[in-house]
């Protein structure tokens, strides 16, 4: 039988499916915010995350190593709830995608920040972001021999006299 994502697929440049971790209503204190009383006092926020991974490996191996634990990605939000200096809800989202890409190596994050009943006649405030991980470049003679050698030349590696 053959796999579904392992099927061929009828668009050679279709993006790879995503499988999706969330975490989603992960609730916790912070002092966040541009107003004088927001400055000392610790407010509510609500997070929803969403990191993609292109198949996770455990879905074949069934191991927590395979695939990012949401687990361990709670205790680094709640980490950084406890030490952030940062004053927008836009600057946390960003820097929780950014742990996502960089740290948990997601490909593709959407990220939602709430600050639940700022106001007495709002049920809720916030902002949600999406990203996407950046390829890596790649720097110096080595970029230079795989684009050579992607084009179907060799580089010349004999010595060359002064």
């Amino acid at each position: 039988m053959t796999h579904p994502s392992r099927t061929p697929s009828a668009a050679p440049d279709a993006p790879l499916p995503l499988d999706l971790i969330f975490i989603e209503g992960l609730t916790g204190e912070t002092v966040i915010g541009i107003h004088e009383s927001e400055f000392h006092h610790p407010q509510p926020l609500v997070i929803d995350v969403h990191a993609g991974v292109p198949r996770a490996r455990a879905c074949d191996t069934d191991r927590i190593g395979d695939t990012i634990d949401y687990s361990v990605v709670r205790e680094r939000l709640l980490r950084l709830l406890a030490e952030h200096q940062l004053k927008l809800l836009e600057a946390l989202a960003e820097a929780i995608a950014d742990i996502l890409l960089g740290e948990f190596g997601a490909s593709w994050v959407r990220v939602k920040v709430v600050k639940p009943r700022k106001f007495a006649d709002v049920a809720s405030v916030g902002v949600q972001i999406e990203r996407v991980a950046s390829p890596v470049p790649m720097i110096g003679r080595s970029a230079t021999v795989v684009q050579l050698l992607g084009s179907g030349m060799v580089p010349d590696t004999t010595p060359r006299s002064p």
